[in-house]
């Protein structure tokens, strides 16, 4: 639909789900400033969410705690441009942007290990410059 976000890989929000309020935005701008309302807030509810599985619902709040209200819901506002449609645009960007980095699966770390031969030629580089040192002293001992 018109209205619906589309995060990522066919993961989408249904638009009654956003929740767009306009405002006056402050900053530079003269008399329009105090007469239009262009800065536009975003609101989501991500606990309600049809648009998530279980696991992904999981995922997404506890990587995004922080930002929730205590209703459970994301804000997002924009009010850099003097025109509501561009700040709507913005903002919708940024709740994408959020929700597919909260979304992102960590790969596994692999251990490494270093190979013998490093091991062997870190030690043998050690051993040398001790024996350099070493022939420094007033009496050389071999």
């Amino acid at each position: 639909m018109k209205d619906d976000l589309n995060i990522k890989d066919g993961i989408t929000i249904p638009g009654h789900e956003l929740e767009m309020t306009a405002s006056r935005a402050g900053g530079p701008g003269g008399q329009h400033v105090n007469k239009a309302s262009t800065r536009v807030t975003i609101r989501w509810n991500a606990q309600k969410t049809k648009a998530l599985n279980e696991e992904q619902k999981e995922r997404l709040l506890k990587n995004i705690e922080n930002e929730l209200t205590t209703e459970g819901d994301i804000l997002v506002s924009s009010g850099a441009s003097r025109s509501q449609a561009q700040n709507k645009n913005k903002a919708l960007k940024v709740l994408a942007r959020k929700i597919v980095k909260a979304l992102r699966v960590p790969k596994k770390r692999m251990k490494t290990r270093t190979p013998k031969k490093v091991k062997e030629a870190r030690l043998a580089s050690k051993k040398k410059r001790g024996e350099l040192k070493k022939m420094r002293g007033k009496k050389y001992i071999e």
